[in-house]
């Protein structure tokens, strides 16, 4: 009997405690002009901040592009001397082939160092130990002057900056022996 009556105890107060209770707030009227504005002061300082963020995105769109803008301006620059010795020694008529060639000189030399201004260095020589991370394999042949896996000629220079790859040396390999 005691079992019972513990159950119903039990049903009693789970019926209590999920019955909706039904009080009903009275608000004055100046509590609810005084919430209004506490919740229109927060409206307008969510309105402000989403609009804050709004702006700032957009600011730092400009910037990302104005600095890509800014670094395709810094690169061209260090190459208008080039191009414009190029274009001299094309419009060139009374060059000789030893004038000729002393000025692609020039202008290599002067390739060179806009890519030194840049940051930007050159791989790839023959007798380098090859390593897949920054040489193209494209043939192995045999050379008796160099071991397995070295350098046997350049098709193209690798050049990179800093880690980053920019392109990779496409080379010829020694085979193993």
């Amino acid at each position: 009997m005691a079992r019972k009556k513990s159950a119903k105890t039990e049903s009693k107060a789970s019926a209590k405690t999920t019955a909706p209770e039904k009080q009903e707030e009275t608000v004055s009227k100046e509590e609810y002009e005084k919430l209004k504005a506490e919740f229109d002061s927060q409206k307008d300082q969510f309105l402000r901040m989403a609009a804050e963020y709004d702006n700032f995105r957009k600011r730092t769109e400009k910037e990302k592009l104005a600095t890509f803008d800014n670094a395709v301006a810094t690169t061209v620059e260090a190459f208008l001397p080039v191009a414009d010795n190029f274009a001299l020694a094309l419009s060139s008529e009374t060059s000789t082939g030893d004038d000729f060639k002393k000025g692609l000189e020039m202008i290599q030399k002067q390739l060179e160092n806009a890519f030194k201004q840049l940051n930007v260095e050159e791989f790839g020589e023959r007798g380098e130990e090859f390593d897949p991370q920054f040489h193209n394999a494209i043939s192995r042949v045999a050379d008796d002057e160099l071991e397995g896996d070295h350098i046997v000629s350049v098709y193209q220079k690798g050049y990179k900056i800093g880690d980053k790859i920019i392109r990779h040396a496409m080379v010829q390999i020694s085979e193993e022996q």
